[in-house]
């Protein structure tokens, strides 16, 4: 691994993006950067008298080698700046990370798409979310989010059914935060990257997360943002996008919603409304795309209770029980039947929604 040695210089305390890209450039390579004396060091001009001390004492400490060796068997890639596989799209921003760790396959293309929302997000927004996700994704277009609880997690489930996804971290990318998407970050380094500008090892912290939002933001084209408070981190993302030119979308929702009032802002102030994915194909010509529809053959008392279902809130079983008048037993049976073809998403409660398909608006 070639920039095992920036990824070194990286873990040293004080020294960021900034201070690499000096030492590169005044050494040569990060290799010796990370083996000068402490008097080149200090004759480079690029770190004061304690970050020379860091380094010296870090080296000591160190194994490159095991270092080397630990990261491979987890799977752990390292890519810098000015590499060709580094993403082009990040790299033409304002701060652009010296160096990325990643666990898959970073992107091929620019036709990135970033997705972003609340932690808190509602069932219509997460189910939203899913399809618009999947559609972008089924049309060759990667979806980009950050992983987190809500709006996030359902961006890269719904693209995963179809395509590519980035799940930008706030931690190292051999931890998984939150914990209960384990199974989603399996499923991600298979299809898609793991990444981050933090060393691996390193534990999620409030204060890492805004910084990753400006990296989300530096992958995508674009940012649709689907549910958001008044003040979040997601309105953060947005400013991002502004600042570099790029565009921003975001998903109407109920004028009573809290998780609205940020998305229908953004929208006032000249975000593109979004009710599909086709708003935001036409909008880079990628448009053209036609997904192939998979008829579904329902039996008369399956369409009896998925018309009950609803795409915005999820309903009751007994209200589908009442609805219908079939019995207890057998609205359990379809409802598994319709979870098992995709067409309907169960909540706590034992309650259920229609999955949100074009169509069902």
């Amino acid at each position: 691994m070639k920039n095992i040695h920036l990824a070194a210089l990286h873990m040293v305390p004080g020294v960021g993006h900034a201070r690499i890209k000096s030492l590169v450039a005044y050494f040569g390579d990060a290799e010796q950067a990370w083996l000068a004396s402490k008097d080149d060091l200090r004759l480079s001009g690029c770190l004061d008298e304690m970050l020379c001390n860091k380094i010296v004492i870090c080296r000591e400490k160190i194994d490159v080698s095991k270092l080397l060796e630990n990261w491979e068997r987890k799977g752990i890639r390292i890519v810098s700046l000015g590499e060709a596989e580094y993403p082009a799209l990040l790299a033409n921003t304002y701060n652009p990370p010296a160096v990325l760790y990643y666990r898959g396959t970073l992107p091929v293309s620019d036709k990135l798409i970033s997705i972003v929302g609340s932690r808190r997000a509602t069932a219509y927004g997460r189910n939203v979310c899913k399809m618009l996700a999947s559609q972008l994704a089924a049309a060759g277009i990667g979806v980009v989010s950050g992983a987190a609880r809500g709006i996030d997690s359902a961006a890269h489930s719904g693209a995963l059914e179809e395509g590519y996804t980035i799940a930008v971290l706030g931690n190292g990318v051999d931890i998984c935060y939150p914990p209960e998407n384990a199974r989603l970050f399996e499923q991600i380094v298979e299809k898609g990257s793991l990444l981050s500008e933090y060393p691996p090892g390193t534990n999620p912290q409030p204060k890492l997360f805004p910084a990753r939002n400006r990296i989300i933001n530096g992958l995508s084209r674009g940012v649709l943002v689907v549910e958001a408070a008044e003040r979040s981190g997601s309105l953060i993302t947005a400013d991002f996008a502004l600042e570099e030119g790029r565009d921003v979308f975001a998903v109407p929702g109920s004028i009573l919603s809290e998780t609205s009032k940020g998305t229908h802002y953004l929208i006032k102030q000249g975000a593109k409304l979004v009710d599909c994915a086709a708003d935001i194909l036409d909008e880079y010509g990628w448009g053209g795309f036609q997904r192939e529809c998979k008829p579904q053959l329902l039996s008369t008392e399956e369409q009896s209770v998925y018309h009950v279902l609803q795409a915005d809130n999820p309903v009751g079983i007994d209200e589908i029980v009442s609805q219908t008048q079939l019995p207890v037993p057998t609205v359990t049976h379809i409802l598994l039947q319709l979870e098992l073809q995709d067409l309907a998403i169960g909540y706590g409660g034992q309650r259920y929604m229609r999955t949100a398909r074009e169509g069902t608006r």
